[in-house]
């Protein structure tokens, strides 16, 4: 078998070494899943790729994503990050649009360019589905927070935009950054949800540019903490705009992510009601940091 080449990229980052770190192998059709389990644990980052079509497969690139435990079906900036490398690796000419072929189905990617060199990728995820909802109390004790440092005028609640998260909003950013996950309460409280990972938010933010300062916790996928996730912001994005956080049906958001883990991120959100539906898209940039080679 080929050596396994890989890239490093950092995505919804400013400058490098900020933002989340992908890894993102562009040969793996040889590779079986079992083995990308196994890559994706030595790694360690909180998702890796593998493209295992070079070419399209029905207009799209087959891809698969791993965090280090278990295949996700979807996730935010893996699909960001694949879509960069696939740009400049594979295709290697100005486009337009790039598809990603992903267990949950097809997710297309738009580029943005300045100069000739891709500045942002937008994803557009599934519409937005809405489904159960958790008292303050339950969720303050596995924060370990008190009720009252969560916001009593809009619901607790998961959402789907093709991972489930719990959305939590909180009134301050002193109570987002003094959250400290109880893991027993926490794998108890997810016994009984569709929802794993949970993001928390508030209205306060480290930088006035942005907007809202977000906290996003995976432990169920082997992630305690995650620096910038782009499927749970695509989920805040379709709640924002479901519950009229901001007093309308449509934003468009800049969202820091990772800083109490010395990982800054920008994401940036867009997103209306339709023809009825609630429509989402999630952006970034992606910065190339290293190429490495898998014996």
């Amino acid at each position: 078998m080929a050596s396994k080449i890989f890239y490093i990229v950092d995505v919804f980052a400013e400058s490098k070494y900020t933002g989340n770190q992908l890894a993102v192998f562009t040969n793996a059709e040889e590779i079986s899943p079992e083995e990308m389990q196994q890559i994706a644990k030595e790694i360690n980052y909180s998702e890796t790729t593998f493209i295992t079509s070079p070419e399209l497969v029905q207009g799209g690139y087959n891809v698969q994503i791993f965090t280090p435990v278990r295949e996700l079906p979807f996730a935010g900036h893996p699909t960001l990050g694949t879509a960069f490398i696939l740009q400049e690796q594979i295709i290697k000419q100005e486009i337009d649009r790039i598809v990603l072929n992903l267990k949950i189905g097809q997710i297309p990617v738009t580029l943005d360019y300045m100069n000739k060199v891709v500045e942002c990728l937008w994803m557009k995820q599934q519409t937005p589905k809405f489904h159960s909802e958790f008292s303050r109390e339950d969720i303050a004790a596995v924060l370990g927070l008190e009720a009252k440092e969560i916001d009593g005028r809009f619901p607790i609640q998961e959402v789907c935009t093709g991972i489930p998260f719990v959305i939590v909003p909180l009134n301050n950013l002193s109570s987002l950054k003094s959250i400290k996950i109880d893991k027993e309460k926490y794998y108890k409280f997810i016994e009984k949800t569709l929802a794993k990972c949970i993001l928390a938010f508030c209205p306060e933010a480290e930088h006035l540019e942005n907007n809202l300062h977000v906290r996003v916790f995976c432990e169920y996928l082997g992630i305690p903490e995650d620096p910038a996730t782009g499927s749970a912001n695509g989920c805040l994005a379709g709640y924002l705009i479901k519950h009229l956080y901001f007093g309308d049906d449509k934003i468009n958001l800049r969202v820091e992510q990772g800083y109490e883990m010395g990982r800054p991120s920008l994401l940036l959100l867009r997103g209306e009601t339709r023809d009825g539906e609630i429509e989402v898209h999630v952006g970034g940039k992606v910065i190339l940091v290293a190429k490495g080679e898998l014996f």
